[in-house]
């Protein structure tokens, strides 16, 4: 008795025969489930559960079925290839592992492994399991980390991930959104690795736009795009601070800087803001109002021919204006540094004279009736509160 209760070929058997009886009415499956948990030594035997609820048997490594074992059609495989179909098969694991949390980790476990087997499955069959996977993630039954099983060398060498990934990320993305997506990839770091769905000499962005965009799946092509221009971003700072903070000559930061800028589809206005941001992190302000503007010109006229390499354009010239503007607001001690470091930049000819007046009639000019009459406004509140006392 004990010899068959561990063993799973009994196990197997039990849950093939109750599925048989149930037929393909899911919810009469989850409830059978449900029920033979119970009865039936789950926990031990997830693997062969896994195995029978999406394949329809026990698989063997390689992911074919076992010639000589019974098997049902009341699986994820032999159901139809919709969408609706495996909404209601992500139903069944979700009350499942609901039903019994320790479940949850040997589920996981089964997609990593079916994940690994794609190539043994047939093409309907790998599309369903994209679906149920996307699914599953979208509703929070699946982490992210298991797609790590996708960036297998052969699985991405024969296509076989990409086109895989096409069907996953379209059901992810049609029940949640693609914000949902991507605070879940950036959860388990996988955020800048999507490009790995392919071999090392397709990994760009261009490569990834062009396949996911003519699949249908235009918003993570943006997405992908966005976060590969984040991280250049982020690098070209980094890199610009540890120049500056060598002394290396400006010819050679500037050389460096047009060719990143190039290389990365980087615009000037999106420098500039990085380079003020580099020039203002390499030294210790003085806390005291009086000392930090003079500080700050000392500081800034030595970076000024940096900087007025990358305003050429009257737009990246109101780039800089609005980050000095709101890098005074930030910092207090530099509020009434403001007008002395625009006189230093129009002295050497970063800024020039149209941006400085557009910078000013915009806002000025826009807001001055409507200062003027906050200012009536609180002069009248004032004297009828005299009258009233």
């Amino acid at each position: 008795d004990e010899k068959e209760r561990f063993d799973p070929t009994q196990f197997q058997d039990c849950i093939i025969q109750g599925l048989t009886e149930t037929g393909t009415d899911l919810e009469a499956v989850a409830k059978f489930l449900d029920a033979s948990g119970a009865k039936l030594d789950y926990r031990r035997y997830a693997e062969t559960l896994f195995d029978i609820l999406v394949a329809g048997g026990m698989l063997a490594p390689g992911g074919t079925l076992a010639d000589d074992m019974t098997r049902t059609n009341v699986c994820v495989f032999a159901a139809q290839e919709d969408l609706e179909t495996m909404q209601a098969f992500a139903q069944v694991f979700n009350k499942l592992i609901r039903r019994y949390k320790y479940l949850e980790k040997g589920f996981e476990d089964e997609v990593k492994k079916l994940l690994l087997f794609l190539k043994g499955f047939s093409e309907s069959e790998r599309n369903k399991l994209a679906m149920l996977t996307g699914i599953l993630l979208a509703n929070g039954t699946l982490n992210a980390s298991i797609l790590n099983s996708l960036y297998n060398e052969n699985l991405v060498k024969e296509g076989v991930s990409a086109a895989f990934a096409v069907k996953l990320f379209k059901s992810w993305i049609n029940e949640k959104d693609i914000n949902a997506v991507a605070v879940s990839l950036r959860k388990v770091n996988m955020d800048n690795r999507l490009m790995e769905l392919f071999p090392a000499n397709k990994q760009s962005v261009e490569h990834f736009s062009k396949y996911f965009t003519e699949a249908g799946l235009k918003e993570l092509s943006e997405y992908v795009r966005n976060q590969q221009s984040i991280g250049a971003r982020k690098e070209l700072q980094k890199e610009l601070q540890e120049q500056m903070s060598r002394g290396d000559p400006f010819k050679d930061i500037i050389l460096y800087v047009k060719e990143e800028m190039k290389k990365n589809n980087i615009s000037e206005q999106t420098v500039v803001a990085i380079i003020w941001s580099s020039v203002m992190s390499t030294v210790e302000w003085n806390k005291k109002e009086e000392l930090v503007a003079e500080q700050a010109i000392k500081h800034l006229k030595q970076y000024s021919p940096l900087l007025a390499a990358f305003t050429t354009q009257g737009q990246s010239e109101l780039t800089l204006l609005l980050k000095i503007q709101e890098y005074c607001y930030d910092n207090i001690h530099f509020m009434k540094a403001f007008q002395k470091i625009v006189v230093l930049f129009y002295k050497a000819e970063v800024l020039s004279e149209e941006p400085i007046l557009k910078w000013y009639s915009v806002f000025l000019e826009q807001m001055k009736k409507f200062v003027e009459w906050l200012k009536n406004a609180e002069e009248e509140s004032e004297s009828e509160a005299e009258e009233g006392d």
